[in-house]
């Protein structure tokens, strides 16, 4: 029985390419392992890999390029619009095919473990894999960012579960879990106002009482004078892209402030579009078997 699980490392560089190929090298021409995507932006200054494979050997890729970042990406000089903990800010295993979500947590548990061992770096447990259930949120471990986490650490409640209690000098530390697939969606506005972009993402997330499985915040594009709602659907089953897309819309009115336009981050899955499509169209009795590719792979 093949089983295949998916990863998808951000990591805290989008703007030196020689280190982006050396991250991503990692995933290439790997037995058993398939780099499916790779994504990195500029004012983000950010790369998001997408890779699947077994499990075995899916975690050396992943344990590879996590060294790799460790050695080559300087946290002290990093400037970017996302937040961020480290050199490798997050990574979350994801269950594909014949691997249930405890296996994928305990995968999760394993890299966590070594890559503590083999490169000193400070590992939280977040999401399923979460210790405690104030460390599920990656907005909750993340919260401080790089630049505060050597103090947060000194607290009782916010020790690492792996590696040492202070960041890594130059690495800082890394969140690393499991969870279910990810929508990652930003929309962009135009304005360069960064303070109406937070105020629109800030009505928009869970946490502001906005939509249950959103996660969302202003970013600004400084190189297109614009800024963008920034936005991760954590159950796309439940909270759509079209429900984010008409929430971001509906909340920009109130500030005079109109969409031009859309980004998917990474890979999505199908049944995530076809339910946009059904829903713009206002196709009637749509179904996904009639999407020509889906009776091909059959």
């Amino acid at each position: 029985m093949n089983k295949l699980i998916s990863c998808v490392p951000n990591f805290s560089e989008g703007r030196n390419t020689e280190i982006i190929d050396k991250i991503v090298e990692s995933f290439r021409n790997k037995d058993k392992v398939k780099l499916l995507d790779y994504d990195f932006d500029y004012d983000h200054n950010r790369l998001i890999v997408t890779a699947m494979g077994a499990p075995t050997e899916l975690k050396a890729a992943v344990t590879e390029a996590i060294g790799k970042a460790v050695e080559l990406i300087d946290m002290p000089r990093h400037v970017g619009q996302h937040p961020r903990m480290g050199a490798v800010d997050v990574v979350p295993f994801v269950p594909i095919k014949n691997v249930t979500m405890e296996e994928a947590v305990a995968i999760s548990k394993e890299v966590a473990l070594e890559v503590s061992e083999k490169y000193g770096l400070p590992v939280f447990l977040y999401e399923k894999s979460a210790s405690a259930k104030h460390r599920e949120n990656l907005a909750a471990v993340r919260k401080g960012e790089y630049e505060g986490m050597a103090e947060k650490m000194k607290l009782p409640d916010w020790l690492p579960e792996f590696g040492p209690a202070q960041p890594h000098p130059t690495a800082g530390c890394v969140a690393i879990g499991a969870r279910m697939p990810l929508v990652a969606y930003n929309v962009n506005l135009n304005t360069p106002n960064l303070n109406l972009a937070s105020a629109i993402a800030s009505k928009v997330r869970n946490i502001g009482g906005g939509l249950r499985y959103c996660k969302a915040m202003g970013v600004e594009l400084k190189e297109r004078n614009i800024t963008q709602v920034s936005m991760n659907l954590t159950d796309f089953t439940r909270t759509s892209i079209y429900q984010a897309h008409e929430m971001v819309s509906v909340e920009a009115k109130r500030y005079g402030v109109s969409i031009i336009g859309a980004e998917l981050i990474g890979l999505v899955p199908l049944q995530a579009i076809t339910d946009t499509v059904e829903y713009y169209l206002g196709l009637e009795n749509f179904s996904i078997n009639q999407v020509l590719e889906t009776n091909l792979m059959e």
